[in-house]
């Protein structure tokens, strides 16, 4: 089930909160949150099920020795981390390797067709972060099982993030309060991310999906461009809104998670741009990886390096593909550009700062060719026609003419507005509260016709 569903939007959501305003009790509450969680996630994965609840049961187990234990708590960390990473492995990248020894030493090997549970990357470093927290002392090991469940398994950050850290919502769990404006806050950040991906998102991936899919013979400069650009905003609003969503369920529920995006395509640098972008994830990995391995307390080149580590199994994390790895690598690279030539990211007058942004954009952009080509000779070929498609035959033109409709044309205005920080200048001025509800109760009316009428609606994160 997804949060873009008729299913979610007119059944699920409205039976699980009023079940949540009228139970008694909050052992209650997170009784019927943790039933309601596991019927969300069997709804798309029955099978995989017992998979979430088994990891979450490893991973109380865990975190319970380890603070039971302090003798052996080297043993259960490492067995935590371990068995989450073994699973990791197993179930995204078993093919991917076996496929990869294979093609390196002409073996014929049996290539398994495993099914990747939905947001399995997701639940695991959530899972994983815990059992380390407990370790590091940052958090106490939680004697209930339940609640623990409840922690890996609620609906709202389970397939798509943001990824969660025990501490931040340990005392919701056992203590909070739905009030009439926290739910109305939710509400309006639901439905402001739910049009993001139903009105924004689903656009700019019609168009982008439509491109990419094309024969190569018909994409010349202007259709990779157009193609780029719009899965660039694609994945902008389809992650975000995600997340939006997510934040605003939270608050529904009593529960307050962090940001995970702020405005990233404002940002003048790579590192900015990381620091802008799945910010719980890129946390995820600088306190769990990077600091670890020394952060930048042992030199530049020590940090460079440490740092490509860091983006390498960022790259790895999204999915079993050399295409994925080289991502990962090229915002390594980057970022240690970055490191040794501070100027390229150091703030200057406006003119410099044109041409950081500019750059910024740039290499995202190209960056988001090679996440999201099949292969990686179609992400090279999709760059080498940005830069050098300098043909305008009647097939390609007509291509790029065919996705340039009134719809696309005005949700790609709106989508270069809607990435700038434009409702902070708005924000507390007069009417802006009326404005605000006017527009949330027309973009739930306009999201749920779309979805009735089945338009496309894709689930970008089941690669993930």
């Amino acid at each position: 089930m997804v949060f873009s569903s008729m299913v979610f939007l007119c059944v699920f959501l409205p039976v699980v909160f009023a079940l949540h305003l009228v139970l008694p009790g909050m052992r209650t509450k997170n009784a019927m949150l943790v039933l309601a969680s596991l019927l969300f996630y069997a709804y798309g994965e029955p099978l995989y099920l017992i998979l979430l609840i088994c990891s979450s049961l490893l991973n109380y187990a865990c975190a319970y020795l380890i603070g039971n234990r302090p003798g052996q708590k080297k043993l259960w960390v490492v067995l935590g981390v371990v068995v989450n990473l073994g699973v990791l492995v197993a179930f995204k990248y078993t093919g991917f390797l076996a496929e990869t020894v294979e093609n390196l030493f002409g073996l014929s090997l049996p290539v398994p067709e495993v099914r990747m549970p939905i947001g399995i990357s997701f639940f695991t470093f959530q899972a994983m972060s815990y059992v380390i927290d407990v370790y590091r002392g940052v958090t106490k090991a939680q004697k209930s099982f339940p609640k623990v469940l409840l922690y890996i398994s609620f609906f709202p950050q389970l397939i798509a993030g943001p990824i969660v850290k025990y501490h931040d919502i340990a005392l919701e769990i056992d203590n909070r309060t739905v009030t009439t404006e926290g739910v109305s806050t939710g509400v309006r950040r639901f439905i402001a991310g739910l049009s993001k991906k139903v009105l924004v998102a689903n656009v700019m991936g019609l168009v982008a999906d439509t491109l990419f899919q094309a024969p190569q013979a018909e994409i010349n400069g202007v259709g990779a461009w157009l193609g780029a650009v719009s899965y660039m905003l694609q994945i902008y609003f389809d992650f975000s809104g995600y997340s939006d969503m997510a934040i605003g369920l939270g608050w529904m529920f009593g529960f307050h998670f962090k940001e995970n995006f702020n405005y990233p395509y404002i940002s003048s640098s790579i590192r900015e741009f990381w620091q802008r972008w799945h910010i719980s994830l890129s946390g995820w990995f600088k306190e769990y990886l990077y600091i670890p391995l020394g952060g930048n307390r042992k030199g530049k080149a020590r940090t460079a390096i440490n740092k490509m580590i860091v983006f390498v199994c960022t790259g790895i994390w999204h999915g079993a593909a050399v295409n994925f790895l080289f991502w990962g690598v090229y915002h390594g690279f980057f970022l240690m550009l970055e490191e040794y030539v501070p100027a390229i990211r150091e703030k200057g007058g406006r003119i410099k700062s044109f041409f950081q942004h500019v750059y910024a954009l740039l290499v995202a952009c190209i960056g988001f060719v090679f996440f999201r080509a099949e292969t990686m000779g179609q992400g090279i070929f999709w760059v080498k026609q940005m830069f050098s498609g300098f043909r305008y035959d009647a097939a390609a033109m007509s291509l790029v003419l065919r996705q340039l409709t009134p719809v696309y044309l005005l949700t790609l205005v709106f989508a270069i507005l809607a990435s700038l920080p434009l409702n902070k200048l708005c924000r507390g001025r007069r009417g802006y509260e009326a404005a605000a509800y006017i527009l949330s109760a027309a973009g739930l009316v306009v999201c749920i016709l779309s979805l009735a009428s089945g338009t496309y609606n894709p689930f970008i994160y089941f690669r993930f």
